[in-house]
């Protein structure tokens, strides 16, 4: 998968997600993948010890309760190699197993279940803090400000409501690749949200509205994709 597009340009951000429930597993690298992220999944420990000898990650989100070598000892062969930020995702909220986890240096520690949303908020706090995330998206002409949910179309500033930001914030993460209308409304307005695709289609009107050039095409029946490298207009 490509990466997220920050600073104006395209960095390959590869995340290692370690977990052995295959349906957790599975929403996780959603979720990271619709985000721009690269992400290689696995739900046993030993191949998840194979994966961190022989790749290099800007983050690893990782269960404790694995099949092979457990989450603790994963963790403690990441700070032998290096600084990777390391998310500890588990459903052991114990104290003993927390205060392991931060004594092996952890970065953060999330008990389950927990929400996706939150979960890629706090992976992008660490990946931020890490400097593999910096502080601006950009796509050609348009410039993101996500701390600040200011945006900017040739150095002039254009003003969205927090929702429309969302949304066009999420196209520039994948500039030049197709968001499905599922993918937008699970990742601005989450799994539970039955209102239907209309809130899509009202949000992208808007930003359409808004945006100088209509840089946003319309994929029937699918979604949309911000275009990445129009011309001037």
């Amino acid at each position: 998968m490509r990466g997220d597009r920050t600073e104006g340009v395209s960095v390959d951000i590869r995340i290692l997600v370690v977990e052995d429930d295959e349906h957790i597993l599975a929403m996780t690298a959603k979720f990271l993948e619709s985000a721009g992220y690269g992400v290689d999944a696995c739900a046993d420990g030993d191949e998840a010890l194979v994966k961190i000898y022989d790749n290099s990650y800007h983050l690893a989100i990782l269960d404790i309760m694995l099949p092979g070598a457990g989450g603790h000892r994963l963790l403690r062969e990441i700070r032998r190699l290096g600084d990777t930020p390391v998310l500890m995702m588990t459903a052991l909220g114990d104290d003993e197993n927390q205060l392991s986890a931060f004594i092996n240096e952890a970065d953060d520690y999330v008990i389950k279940p927990c929400s996706m949303l939150v979960l890629v908020k706090r992976a992008e706090a660490l990946l931020r803090r890490s400097g593999a995330l910096r502080k601006t998206l950009s796509a050609g002409r348009l410039t993101l400000f996500p701390e600040s949910y200011r945006a900017a179309f040739d150095g002039r500033e254009l003003a969205f409501t927090p929702k429309e930001f969302e949304v066009l914030a999420l196209l520039t993460r994948n500039a030049g690749k197709v968001v499905t209308h599922e993918t937008l409304i699970a990742r601005i307005w989450g799994y539970d949200f039955d209102g239907g695709d209309g809130i899509v289609h009202a949000n992208i009107k808007k930003l359409r509205a808004k945006l100088p050039v209509n840089i946003i095409r319309t994929v029937k029946g699918v979604g949309y994709c911000l275009e990445d490298g129009y011309e001037k207009a």
